[in-house]
């Protein structure tokens, strides 16, 4: 009796159009196109095995960018390190990104990879403020935008970071603003006059002394 199964058998399973491709084959004679060098040209660096595996920023030998570049101290300016593992990276996402989710959720940064907002939590979760939001949400993100949180609480929602800052750090004043504005509270201390010397009476000249009368002739 002919087995008469219907639906979906075991030699008629095969990957859906356009999902698997097949691998070059290199190394196969002239007239495949990628014989002889296999595609790596002739001599070279790059036509020796391992080329293909340098560390980032090799430049062959030469002075590499990052070694001609200034750097400034501290690892979270953009010119501290042009590359390297001291580089802060965050990942961004937009307000309108947002708009998919129902009123009243709380979007978490575990929320956001499992809708597929991003790929992957290596990165702190920075909301940033490009588009629309229409729907209140309660937003729960490592930072914020100062714009990204003006357009949540404009739709009624909330912005909370996960370390308990506010939401949009006040930018601290500079040095020298800051010595203004303390040389301005501080009134300057009066600085006392000196007292004018009292006047004194001239001191009186000394006498001259008189000149003697001549003494009286002898009695005539």
């Amino acid at each position: 009796m002919a087995d008469e199964t219907t639906g979906l058998t075991l030699h008629e399973l095969k990957p859906a159009p356009g999902s698997h491709r097949e691998r070059k084959r290199i190394g196969r004679g002239a007239g495949s196109g990628s014989g002889k060098t296999s595609g790596r040209g002739q001599k070279g660096q790059k036509s020796r095995s391992g080329s293909h595996s340098m560390r980032p920023g090799f430049e062959g030998g030469q002075m590499p960018l990052y070694m001609r570049l200034g750097k400034l101290r501290g690892p979270n300016h953009k010119k501290s390190m042009p590359m390297g593992p001291f580089r802060t990276r965050t990942t961004p996402v937009n307000v309108a990104a947002l708009e998919r989710f129902d009123e009243g959720v709380e979007v978490t940064p575990d929320l956001l990879r499992s809708a597929g907002v991003v790929r992957s939590l290596k990165h702190p979760i920075k909301i940033l403020g490009t588009g629309d939001l229409s729907t209140r949400l309660t937003v729960t993100a490592h930072a914020f935008s100062k714009r990204a949180v003006e357009v949540i609480e404009a739709a009624g929602g909330t912005a909370v970071r996960l370390d308990g800052a506010p939401a949009v750090a006040e930018p601290a004043p500079k040095a020298k603003a800051k010595a203004k504005a303390k040389a301005k509270a501080k009134p300057a201390p009066k600085v006392e006059a000196a007292p004018e010397p009292e006047a004194t009476a001239p001191e009186p000249e000394a006498a001259e002394p008189e000149a003697a009368e001549p003494e009286a002739d002898a009695e005539e």
